[in-house]
């Protein structure tokens, strides 16, 4: 049996049987059968049924918002711009990927000579709560839009989420078995990416669990993406616009209660403006609202589960212990914990060493432009970085330095359907969204030509 708990109240929300062996084996029967069909359709009623997808959402997302915030305390306010969100990755994949997936013709000695993007065949996307309708969407609007399928294996405390996902597919008229939800427990992953009928998996999740997919999945020779955890550097420079930098990392931070892998959370600020941001930073963190989730005026809600404030609680106390100070915040009650700065953070802190999931920032000064680069490129993760600085100069000397996935200037790191989203070293490979997404679960098949009459 599988319990979604809503995390601000503790009310058990909804209970689902697990999937039997049989009734798994069934699904991935079906998975495959509605590959040969869906692998066949035109882009164009692709496209149709993905702008049905876009309409669905967007007319049931009162709905589907929340779900998200009664599963897993997200504002509702954040959990609508979710679901939009969403909505935006479809109608994108819809307009675009037919030009995404043309073929690309290459001069050779051949008559003709192109390459062909064509599915690989059934998908296993192993996803995790924090986002329980985008991290879905991210993968499965460009991998059905490709001629692909989706199996999903969702975290198992936003189950009703999954399970609206899989309706809105049913709704916008995608064939039956064009994407699955699996009502099953992590135990029984591994004999999935095993089974013959999955070609692919993508997890979001942390690095242990990108580990263990990823060697399973090696050992199948099947393609794998993992977009794994961060810990993402907000780095403030002396010529930075000290407001608006403020304002941008308040949200990198705080927004979704702290619980994302491309939040800002490291915060390094040059020494020259180092009282004035922080004065002004706590300010602004001081005056977030926490409250009920279902109420739109609720900025930091509560964390997913008990245990997960528990853990923040604890990388908190560790770090204090080695040094670091409290400036605000750090108590916790139940899944509830305060909006939490923490100065004087070292490089051997939990707070800047591990992943902290949560509403709390560590603070660490830097002197030079070197100084910040060696910090940032410290950390074993490589997702993203935020630079805040008013040079032009200065930005062309520093993208090429940061170890990451991305590097953002004056604006928090952020998936966008247009751009590449994924990172380096333990925050893992492949890329999500744009055209370099639809292309991680593609056959690029090389096709040459001669002697035809």
């Amino acid at each position: 049996m599988i319990r979604s708990v809503n995390p601000y109240n503790g009310t058990q929300l909804h209970t689902f049987e697990e999937l039997t062996a049989l009734e798994t084996e069934k699904k991935l029967s079906l998975a495959q059968s509605a590959f040969e069909h869906h692998r066949g359709t035109p882009l164009s009623l692709r496209s149709e049924l993905m702008n049905r997808v876009a309409a669905t959402l967007n007319q049931n997302k009162r709905k589907y918002a929340e779900s998200i915030t009664a599963e897993m305390g997200k504002p509702i306010t954040q959990a609508l711009a979710e679901v939009e969100k969403c909505a935006w990755v479809c109608n994108y994949y819809a307009l675009h990927a037919p030009s995404q997936l043309a073929r690309e013709v290459i001069d050779s000695d051949a008559e003709s000579s192109f390459v062909s993007f064509e599915p690989l065949g059934v998908v296993l996307a192993i996803m995790p709560w924090n986002y329980p309708f985008w991290q879905v969407f991210r993968f499965a609007a460009p991998a059905l839009m490709a001629g692909n399928v989706g199996l999903l294996k969702h975290a198992s405390n936003v189950m009703k989420s999954a399970s609206h996902i899989e309706e809105v597919f049913r709704l916008a008229g995608f064939p039956e078995g064009c994407f699955q939800n699996l009502i099953i427990k992590s135990k029984a992953v591994e004999g999935i990416i095993g089974s013959k009928e999955v070609r692919a998996v993508t997890l979001t999740g942390s690095k242990p669990a990108g580990a263990s997919v990823a060697s399973v999945a090696g050992r199948e020779i099947k393609k794998t993406v993992l977009e794994l955890g961060g810990s993402n550097a907000l780095v403030i420079f002396e010529d930075a616009d000290i407001d608006a930098a403020v304002n941008t990392c308040v949200e990198a931070r705080f927004q979704n209660t702290g619980q994302s892998c491309i939040a800002g959370k490291r915060l390094l600020i040059q020494n020259g403006i180092y009282e004035e941001f922080l004065e002004k930073f706590a300010g602004k963190v001081g005056n977030l609202r926490s409250g009920d989730p279902m109420d739109p005026e609720t900025y930091i809600g509560v964390l997913a589960r008990e245990d997960l404030a528990k853990d923040l609680e604890d990388q908190v106390n560790r770090s204090v212990a080695q040094g670091a100070r409290i400036l605000t915040g750090g108590q916790r009650k139940g899944t509830y914990f305060e909006p939490t700065i923490v100065t004087d953070v070292t490089s051997e802190m939990p707070m800047f060493v591990e992943e902290t999931f949560g509403p709390a920032i560590g603070i660490t000064r830097f002197e030079t432009d070197e100084e910040a680069i060696r910090i940032v490129n410290k950390s074993e993760f490589g997702l993203g970085v935020s630079i805040f600085t008013t040079s032009r100069k200065r930005v062309p000397a520093l993208i090429n330095r940061f170890n990451e996935g991305a590097v953002f200037v004056n604006e928090l790191v952020k998936s966008d359907p247009r751009l590449p989203f994924g990172g380096i070293k333990n925050s893992g490979y492949g890329r999500e969204l744009s055209r370099h997404g639809i292309l991680e679960f593609v056959n690029k098949k090389t096709v040459y030509i001669n002697g035809l009459h």
